[in-house]
């Protein structure tokens, strides 16, 4: 991934993918599931769906805590954008119109399993990242740097983790 040279504005994106000796519908399961992200994140340390619903669809939302060394802790609501079972899974962070970054699963089915791709793109809404570059204007390309790095070893993460939660569930039945 080459991020160099890249301002927030210019929406950077990153991708990474794995395949899971698994069906897609069993994948699906933990792609789609927000309670497992805290499982596997590094940064987000609650989620809860807002609005009485107990599950993913378009437009649904839901809260997730965060932390960070860096950054601090905060909060912020997500809508989901896209939840094409067994498919796709995608969820803007704050407005959706104009969110502070965007994430999505995608999954395809290879051989006898799937391909599990995670992608996220930071911007175009204002994020915590926004406010470390109004104090260091000189410094964004490296700050948007350094986080589209924590974005792709959080991802690689995340997939590494579904793929053996999925493979180890395919494994023994369950």
């Amino acid at each position: 991934m080459e991020w160099t040279g890249q301002r927030y504005a210019d929406t950077p994106t990153v991708a990474a993918e794995t395949y899971i000796e698994a069906s897609r519908s069993r994948v699906w399961s933990y792609a789609s599931d927000i309670r497992l992200m805290p499982e596997l994140s590094a940064e987000l340390s609650e989620v809860e769906w807002l609005d009485g619903v107990r599950g993913p669809a378009v437009g649904h939302r839901f809260v997730g805590r965060n932390s960070h060394p860096e950054l601090g802790s905060w909060e912020t609501v997500s809508v989901v954008v896209e939840c094409d079972e067994p498919r796709a899974f995608a969820w803007a962070v704050g407005d959706p119109g104009h969110p502070s970054s965007v994430w999505r699963f995608a999954l395809r089915s290879a051989g006898t399993g799937t391909v599990l791709e995670q992608w996220a793109q930071l911007g175009p809404g204002r994020s915590g990242l926004s406010y470390a570059i109004d104090r260091l204007p000189d410094k964004e390309q490296k700050i948007v740097f350094v986080r589209m790095r924590e974005f792709e070893t959080g991802i690689k993460s995340n997939l590494a983790a579904i793929k053996k939660l999925a493979e180890r569930a395919t494994e023994s039945g369950g």
